[in-house]
Order: C-alpha cells, then structure tokens, then sequence
C-alpha cells in the first residue's frame, strides 16, 4: 500500500468515526459536513472528496460502525449454547451498548433515516448483521428440539433484533419497563430450555400439540 493511499485510508477513518461520534454527541439535526470535519480534526472539503456527500459519509459510518460492532460480538455468539443463553448474551451487549453510547447513536440513525433516503438502507444493513448473527444462533440452539420444525429461524432472529431495537429506543423513557420486558424475554428462554429437558415422550407431546394448534 502506497503512502498516499495509506493516508487516504487514515482520512476516511477519521471522518467515519467522526460522524459516528457527531450523530451521537450532537444528534442528527446538527450533523453536517462542518461538525463531523471537526469531530475528525481534517478540512470539511475531504467529507466531499471521499464520501460526495454528508448522507453517503452517514450511510457509510453506519454500516462501518456496524460490522466494527458485530464482529467484536461474533465469538460471544459462536459459544451460545441454548435460546436462554442467547437472550442473556442479549442483555449483556445492551448494556455494553448503551454504556458506549450506541443506543443513543442507534435512535438518532432511524431518525436521521426520515429524511436521510441513504441512512434507512444502510441502518437496515448494520441491523441484518446482528440477524445474521442471531440466526445462526437459533439455527444451532433449536436443533433437536420440538420447536424445530415449527419455528422459522429468520423471521424469529428479525423478531428477537426488532424486540431489542425497540428495548433500547423504549428504555430512554421508560427504564423500568425496558428492564421488565428484557426479563420476559429471557422467562421465554428459560420456558424452551425447560422444553428441552422434558426428555423424548414430553417432546413429542409436545409437538403433536403445536401439530394441532397448527391445523385450526
């Protein structure tokens, strides 16, 4: 790698953890090409020379913060064993979150994305990278089971990232509630576990139940 291309590299780091940082401290309303440059300590003309626009440098920080976010996360995710322990991980990288300023930086990404026409893509891009994370999980942990062949991991990985996503957003003004209803997520996880040790007449019960309930 060159020395010019090296610092163009630099450069563009620079402006992405920028305007991650601006988002976060100073809201999207405030964000421009001015306080992001100065968030980065660089000249406002390079947010134009390397992004062509304050909306592609956000689209691009949004996806980059994501996938620096996620993979810290992936190892975590490799050694989840069973739905209880997915939700427990769950809590834990919420409060690694919110503690890092990411869920503020989360809410201000869905605002921005009103009125930014790049940022609703690239904030559901950075979301299926936690979706692909928790899917694999599921995909994993319901093997065996008796919800098996009854659950779509997909759309139930986009329910687990949405009821997280809509934790932290409701946190901001109900923390209590946001608390209560991280509990209930994991009691879930806690109800599958137990379904797990019911042994194979109880689980096959049970699947002929959901079988049931299936054709009504």
């Amino acid at each position: 790698m060159s020395p010019e291309t090296a610092k163009s590299q630099e450069t563009k780091t620079k402006l992405l953890e920028g305007a991650l940082r601006t988002l976060t401290e100073q809201g999207i309303a405030k964000t421009s090409a001015r306080t992001i440059a100065a968030a980065a300590g660089v000249n406002q003309g390079l947010v134009f020379y390397h992004f062509g626009s304050v909306d592609e440098l956000l689209a691009a920080a949004c996806r980059y913060g994501a996938e620096r976010t996620v993979s810290r996360y992936r190892a975590r995710f490799d050694s989840v064993a069973s739905l209880s322990e997915l939700l427990a991980v769950g809590r834990e990288i919420h409060e690694q979150q919110r503690a890092g300023g990411h869920v503020a930086l989360l809410g201000q990404l869905l605002a921005g994305a009103q009125t930014h026409e790049t940022l609703g893509p690239a904030t559901a891009a950075g979301l299926d990278l936690w979706i692909v994370e928790i899917e694999k999980v599921l995909r994993r942990v319901l093997a065996g089971t008796p919800l098996e062949e009854f659950v779509d991991p997909e759309g139930l990985a986009r329910a687990v990232a949405a009821s997280f996503v809509g934790i932290e957003l409701y946190e901001g003004v109900d923390a209590a509630g946001a608390s209560a209803a991280l509990g209930a997520l994991e009691q879930l996880g806690f109800l599958v576990g137990a379904l797990e040790e019911l042994g194979p007449v109880g689980q096959r019960a049970v699947r002929m139940h959901v079988r049931r309930s299936g054709r009504r």
